[in-house]
């Protein structure tokens, strides 16, 4: 490795190997020879002059790259398909004559983004899965455990630790369904020549239509597309670019509100992200454990987010049948998106395999809270008892500024239970009291919510794709 020189951290400390491989160089190049293979055989297929001997010489040097060959040629040419096409011809001189014959560069360097966004989204898709199950057996765990709301980060009415772990995972859940649908209707390029009108191939093929469609239909299903655009310039539709990076984003955004959610939980010490055993929080505090795989998650999620506006920009900006201002751009702003977002999923699936509930913490913010929330209810039920509302109201109105300027004022602890049971005017005692306020009466319909989303909602999908669980991550550093 060369120490004086840049090296991407995406690659060097997050994303993962499977990743990382999808986005070599190997796997473009390898992608683009296997698209002139499709090419050639279909139109061989469709009557052209182009023998098998040809094709099976192609076929065996799929993976025979000479990579500093090939940097020569694009040194000498200016050109990196140009560059490739030499690379292969050299080490198949029959089919030379005939590789990338009809074509134009954007035929292999296009067609090969979209497979590999294609099994880029079919990757993520598989993480999400498993983000997905995870948190369904978290909010199973906890559905019943109440906790402090909070809105505007101030306590508000309990819920359960198991239904907040629910309103994350239904972000996931309408992430997932956007993925599927823009990876099941991506459409390929397809074969349509240099300024998309296929007229190199009408006239290969003597002025048929016919085949020259055929050919397109062909070497796209060949390539693993059913759906092919109709309509293309030079480049396919950067539209689509949008879209692909607009799901990722969605998912960044998903994650950054999960994450952000658990490091503030980490902060009230209710929740905790895993904390291996030799890690350190801090080369200064050694009390300190950081939600650092949290930070991180929010850290990638901000470059996903901003990484998806250059498409809209980049297609706004393409004239006419294509310009070439989109190249470099594109050639940074895909594989980071996907590599970052990657990383993001592997984090996640690690910290929800791992995420640590103290419940005693959480009864204790419970506990300092509730006796205010609960006030309307002992009113009610001293009421019951004989009670005037109205004095019931202002008693116990003055007790809780009490109680609470004791709390702020000089950090005290909430003795509110204990002002209102040893209060003579109030009818009940303090056990009496504090069966009012069992938390388990303030979380509403939160277990059987948890219940009745992943049942109707969760469920479905992890039973659809069960045979992606089982995601190996790999967390680098």
């Amino acid at each position: 490795m060369n120490h004086s020189h840049y090296v991407n951290p995406l690659t060097e400390r997050y994303a993962s190997s499977e990743m990382m491989e999808l986005f070599s160089p190997l796997k473009k190049f390898i992608t683009w020879r296997k698209l002139w293979v499709a090419l050639a055989e279909t139109e061989k297929e469709l009557g052209l002059n182009i023998t098998d001997e040809q094709i099976e010489e192609m076929r065996n040097n799929l993976n025979n790259i000479d990579f500093e060959y090939a940097k020569e040629m694009e040194k000498k040419f200016r050109h990196d398909v140009m560059a490739h096409v030499h690379t292969f011809g050299k080490v198949c001189p029959k089919a030379m004559p005939i590789i990338h014959l009809g074509a134009t560069s954007a035929y292999v360097g296009d067609n090969t983004d979209l497979i590999i966004m294609k099994e880029g989204l079919n990757l993520i898709k598989k993480q999400m899965v498993n983000l997905i199950h995870n948190l369904k057996e978290f909010a199973l765990k906890y559905k019943n455990l109440p906790t402090l709301g909070f809105t505007h980060f101030q306590p508000a009415q309990l819920t359960t630790v198991g239904k907040r772990a629910c309103i994350w995972l239904q972000d996931f859940l309408l992430d997932f369904a956007d993925l599927e649908y823009v990876s099941s209707n991506l459409k390929f390029r397809g074969v349509k020549g240099t300024t998309g009108t296929q007229a190199s191939f009408l006239s290969l093929f003597n002025g048929d239509h016919e085949k020259v469609k055929m050919l397109d239909r062909l070497v796209s299903k060949k390539m693993g597309f059913d759906k092919v655009l109709t309509i293309t310039g030079q480049t396919y539709t950067r539209k689509q670019d949008t879209q692909v990076l607009k799901v990722l984003a969605g998912i960044a955004e998903s994650a950054h509100k999960m994450a952000t959610d658990i490091r503030l939980l980490q902060n009230l010490k209710e929740v905790e992200e895993p904390f291996e055993k030799h890690q350190i929080g801090s080369s200064a505090m050694a009390y300190k454990r950081n939600p650092m795989r949290s930070e991180r998650v929010c850290s990638l999620a901000r470059l996903v987010i901003t990484n998806s506006i250059n498409p809209y920009l980049t297609h706004a900006t393409q004239w006419f049948e294509r310009t070439l201002d989109d190249s470099a751009n594109r050639r940074v702003v895909i594989p980071e998106s996907f590599l970052a977002i990657d990383a993001i999923l592997q984090l996640l699936i690690n910290i929800t395999d791992g995420l640590v509930v103290y419940k005693k913490i959480i009864e204790k913010h419970i506990m300092e809270e509730l006796p205010f929330m609960a006030t309307e209810n002992i009113i009610m039920e001293s009421v019951k008892r004989g009670a005037d509302r109205q004095k019931m109201h202002e008693l116990i109105r003055k007790h809780s500024m009490d109680a609470g300027r004791i709390v702020k004022m000089e950090g005290g602890q909430n003795d509110l239970l204990d002002r209102l049971a040893n209060d003579e005017n109030i009818p009940l005692s303090k056990e009496e009291i504090l069966k009012i306020i069992n938390p388990l009466d303030f979380i509403g319909r939160a277990p059987h919510q948890v219940e009745e989303f992943i049942n109707d909602e969760v469920n479905p999908i992890l039973d659809q794709y069960r045979d992606l669980l089982g995601v190996k991550v790999e967390i680098k550093v």
